[in-house]
């Protein structure tokens, strides 16, 4: 059996999250080397999967001969130049979502990658979560008839700490971002044009920050379809994740995930259990699934599937989502120019 060496660059919760997949969840893969700024973190990951190279300069990881592929967990703005790094050292990448906050900066390592004539594969997860990706091949064989109307509901827990959301870019390609590529997966049409409204109604420090905190946007489709998404960094009963597609013939939908599947019936109520807490537990299948992907995708040599320009699409929906927020008007996606 085949199997894929994988240096994780980044020893943070999805860096966590992805090193233990790689490590006892998906067969071809065997972690070797761990990388992380903070050197503490990176040897507490790599003891706990027993993993003997540790390194606290990714560009050592880099060049470590071994090494056939890596996955970038890192902070944000640290993606792009790692890809660059690692495309020049011949390493297959996997990426966590957005590849930069600068389109300038995702095409230079977009063309980076196409040089090396390495693999890409771009984290959005969502779209190997089994309910989500069945939706996707009902919509697809016809099954809705033509679509009509998409709707995403995405909500947050809780709020994340003040010092993240001032370095995110904003809701709209930290948050957002992932209902985005959603929309696009699911109803396998682009986007022309959004309209997006939004307000800060959670917490006022994240306003003091420069960002919104509850937002509805409206997509129209290349072929006539209409979206709506609507975000909040705080549901109180839990991580609300609920997608629908409706069309000529049908409508499919996807409903939250709960811990267990009883419903208590009594004098007072009907209850059942809330949603599942975050995304960890949310898309803990689909984290799996999409590392799986990759993988194959590099030892089969064949086209991932999520590329590089599934990741630039959806920072331009979020740029084009900022600027109608700002002008309080629909906005083309042709409008947003590197």
């Amino acid at each position: 059996m085949r199997v894929l060496n994988v240096g994780v660059i980044g020893a943070g919760r999805i860096g966590r999250v992805h090193a233990e997949n790689l490590a006892y969840r998906v067969r071809q893969a065997k972690v070797v080397a761990i990388a992380d700024v903070f050197p503490e973190a990176a040897q507490k990951l790599a003891t706990d999967l027993q993993v003997a190279a540790v390194y606290s300069d990714p560009q050592k990881l880099l060049a470590d001969r071994q090494i056939d592929a890596v996955a970038i967990c890192s902070s944000t703005d640290t993606h792009a130049r790692l890809m660059e790094d690692a495309a020049r050292a011949g390493k297959h990448i996997f990426c966590e979502k957005p590849i930069a906050l600068d389109l300038v900066k995702i095409d230079e390592a977009l063309a980076a990658v196409a040089r090396a004539g390495v693999k890409l594969q771009i984290g959005f997860n969502r779209r190997f979560d089994p309910s989500f990706k069945r939706v996707r091949e009902i919509v697809a064989a016809g099954g809705v008839g033509v679509p009509h109307i998409l709707r995403i509901t995405s909500r947050d827990p809780a709020p994340p700490p003040i010092a993240y959301v001032k370095v995110s870019g904003g809701i709209f390609v930290d948050m957002t971002i992932h209902d985005f590529d959603m929309a696009r997966y699911l109803m396998g049409c682009e986007v022309e044009e959004v309209y997006a409204a939004g307000n800060v109604l959670v917490d006022p420090e994240i306003g003091d920050a420069g960002d919104i905190d509850t937002a509805v946007i409206t997509l129209r489709f290349a072929n006539g379809a209409l979206g709506v998404i609507d975000n909040s960094r705080k549901a109180v009963y839990g991580y609300d994740q609920r997608v629908e597609v409706f069309g000529s013939a049908g409508m499919a939908l996807v409903t939250n995930k709960t811990p267990d599947s009883v419903v208590q019936s009594d004098d007072v109520a009907v209850h059942s259990t809330k949603p599942l807490h975050f995304f960890v537990e949310r898309y803990a299948e689909a984290y799996v699934a999409e590392m799986q992907e990759f993988v194959q995708a590099v030892l089969e040599d064949k086209a991932p599937p999520v590329t590089g320009m599934d990741g630039r699409i959806p920072v331009v929906m979020g740029y084009a989502a900022w600027k109608s927020y700002r002008e309080h008007r629909p906005v083309k996606l042709t409008e947003i120019s590197a």
